[in-house]
């Protein structure tokens, strides 16, 4: 088995066909940027809101079952 010579590339380095990694350059702010992220924020309260509904249907629901099963097992354990 060969030892591992920190000078040569790797397995992954190898099949990288792109530029070598480079530092981010800061991201201009304003223009188009902006305009998207309002939307996108936009869209997470209308999100939140239809969430919001569906969990309050579901323990509602949840609830309605429930009173239902203790219902009818009080009736058929009942006694006269």
């Amino acid at each position: 088995m060969e030892a591992h010579n920190s000078c040569e590339t790797s397995w992954a380095d190898q099949w990288d066909y792109g530029s070598p990694v480079r530092a981010a350059e800061p991201k201009k702010s304003g223009g188009a940027t902006a305009k998207y992220s309002k939307k996108v924020g936009e869209g997470f309260g209308k999100t939140k809101a239809v969430a919001s509904t569906g969990v309050r249907k579901v323990k509602e629901g949840a609830s309605v079952g429930f009173h239902w099963i203790k219902d009818k097992y009080h009736k058929t354990t009942q006694k006269h």
